[in-house]
């Protein structure tokens, strides 16, 4: 038997949906039917390697989905010039997001500075583009360094902590979305930044979106939710909720 509440959790999660393809092997014909997809999906977002942003930008005009590409992707590297130059090109292309990769390595080696300094950089570079920053969480392991790295992220200029590249071993969890929203909370309690958080890595089934979302309500509240708020970063759960609403 169906799950009767796998039907109301893709009604509420695809409206969230970055729809992604950042895989090695994409091309231009699977950038043309992501964006179909994003299309019959009524997605927030895709999200593609910056040389595609054109392309989606083009066939998404008019529709009120966003395009989002990454920056210093996936290795989080330190060369802040590169950065916000790459950031510059691709919005230049269309790009209405940017998820920026955080210099996590310098940060878990106790440089701050370099790490606040990219995310800072490229804020400055966004202008209204909204800034997504990718925290890594895998390679940060424990809550309270992902809280410390959530709350640089956020007082640089950050619009959204996201979780993960996808690339990484460890990719998003329940525990790190759980200390970043915590973060996140925190700050707009404390009259610092309002900001939201993207959930990407690992999300394959309606049943990871429900219990994200039953995350995000105990902890934020039942309204706090939308997508200016919350993200669902996956390629491969699309067809399961597109499923879910439809059956």
């Amino acid at each position: 038997m169906d799950d009767p509440d796998a039907g109301a959790v893709a009604r509420r999660a695809l409206p969230l949906l970055d729809l992604t393809d950042l895989t090695e092997t994409c091309t231009e014909p699977k950038i043309d039917a992501l964006c179909r997809d994003a299309r019959a999906g009524g997605v927030a977002a895709i999200c593609v390697w910056p040389h595609f942003v054109a392309q989606g930008a083009r066939a998404l005009e008019g529709s009120g989905i966003r395009v989002a590409t990454v920056i210093n992707f996936p290795a989080g590297g330190e060369d802040c010039a590169r950065a916000t130059d790459d950031t510059a090109e691709a919005l230049r292309d269309g790009a209405d997001e940017i998820d920026l990769v955080l210099p996590y390595r310098a940060f878990l080696r106790g440089d701050a500075a370099t790490a606040r300094d990219m995310v800072e950089a490229v804020r400055d570079t966004c202008g209204a583009a909204v800034l997504k920053v990718i925290l890594e969480t895998g390679e940060l392991a424990d809550p309270d360094v992902i809280r410390r790295a959530g709350r640089l992220a956020l007082e640089a200029g950050a619009d959204f902590l996201k979780t993960s590249t996808g690339k990484s071993p460890v990719s998003a969890t329940p525990e790190a979305a759980e200390a970043m929203l915590a973060e996140i909370r925190a700050g707009g309690r404390e009259g610092g930044r309002a900001a939201g958080l993207k959930i990407s890595g690992g999300l394959r089934s309606v049943a990871d979106a429900g219990a994200y979302l039953a995350l995000a309500d105990r902890i934020m509240g039942p309204d706090w939710v939308s997508p200016k708020t919350l993200r669902l970063g996956a390629s491969s759960l699309f067809g399961a909720l597109i499923q879910a609403r439809d059956s």
